[in-house]
């Protein structure tokens, strides 16, 4: 496939021969090892019950184990037995790993890479879930387009008790590959809500490693705008997932955490060091802006739970991102919401 990446291809000579060091890299499969087209790799931690669902909606469109590995890699569960599950519903068809100690939530997903032999690798939370099809709808654009680096759906948002609250954006009116100019789309704001919505070509992640360990729970952002800048990617309008989204997910519990504000800062700097001067100098404003309101955003809910001094610590941080009309405005509705 040829195609006119973002003008003049800078990507590939800026993120190609120089590997980003502050991520992880990831070896080929050794040779003579049997290598299946599927490698759903299914990260979890002290969710067994929503794994059992997870797990049905795999184990519903299995195409068998010449086609599809399927792991579960449990990062050291304390609180509930996955291995349980793992056992009672796959019956051996399903392969498991248990971490000797928890490791945090991104080295269980390199952990996951690490331990993947697909040549497609489908990241999947063990809280999300499947529709029909996902499978077999997101393999053919990979076989069709050999140089096709990844491949998302649309996702439906469903909350704890799968009741449907809405939809993804819908970033084309039909499937097919994104243009070159998403790439300020997707810079602006992650568009890929959750990992298990894509499906990575293997090679992807050897060539331009996993995600930076600077970004935490913003990692997977800076990954997708990485592998856009590179590239081809193909955009499913079919909805053929579900995001879960509750109280307990590991995104809503750090979200009040000042790290994960300083997180999303180095997140910014990342992506912005990919994009085009023309699209950084554009961007660069909005996108430390949109950090100030995401450290914004925390400090109103963490008033609202009484917590004033860790609001305050979230009011300074985002005036360190930035302090434009609009931060200020919303600044002082946070702190007027007290009196």
């Amino acid at each position: 496939m040829s195609r006119d990446r973002l003008s003049a291809s800078f990507m590939n000579s800026n993120l190609m021969s120089q590997r980003n060091p502050h991520c992880l890299t990831l070896k080929p499969v050794p040779a003579g090892v049997e290598r299946p087209l599927w490698s759903v790799m299914i990260p979890t931690y002290n969710c067994a019950e929503l794994l059992r669902e997870t797990l049905t909606t795999v184990l519903m469109q299995d195409p068998g184990v010449d086609v599809m590995q399927i792991m579960v890699v449990d990062n050291h569960s304390t609180k509930d037995d996955p291995e349980a599950v793992v056992q009672e519903l796959g019956k051996g068809r399903v392969e498991f790993f248990r971490q000797s100690e928890n490791v945090g939530s991104v080295k269980n997903f390199q952990t996951c890479l690490e331990l993947s032999r697909g040549q497609l690798i489908h990241l999947l939370h063990s809280d999300d879930l499947l529709c029909q099809g996902f499978y077999e709808k997101l393999a053919k654009p990979f076989i069709e387009n050999p140089d096709l680096g990844a491949a998302f759906c649309r996702s439906i948002f469903v909350d704890e008790k799968l009741n449907w609250e809405g939809f993804s954006c819908l970033e084309l009116l039909q499937s097919g590959i994104l243009p070159p100019s998403w790439i300020e789309k997707i810079a602006e704001l992650c568009r890929i809500p959750v990992p298990s919505l894509a499906v990575v070509r293997r090679e992807v992640y050897e060539k331009l490693g996993g995600y930076d360990s600077r970004c935490g729970m913003s990692g997977d952002w800076e990954f997708w705008v990485r592998v856009f800048a590179n590239y081809p990617m193909w955009f499913e309008a079919q909805p053929l997932a579900m995001w879960r989204r509750h109280s307990n997910s590991t995104n809503s519990t750090h979200a009040y955490k000042s790290t994960f504000i300083q997180e999303n800062f180095n997140t910014i700097k990342a992506i912005l060091s990919y994009l085009p001067d023309d699209s950084r100098q554009k961007l660069a404003k909005k996108l430390k802006q949109n950090c100030a309101f995401l450290a914004l955003g925390s400090a109103k809910s963490l008033m609202r739970k009484g917590e004033l001094a860790l609001a305050i610590v979230m009011l300074l941080q985002g005036f360190k991102y930035s302090t434009s009309s609009p931060v200020l405005i919303s600044a002082i509705k946070v702190i007027l919401q007290t009196g």
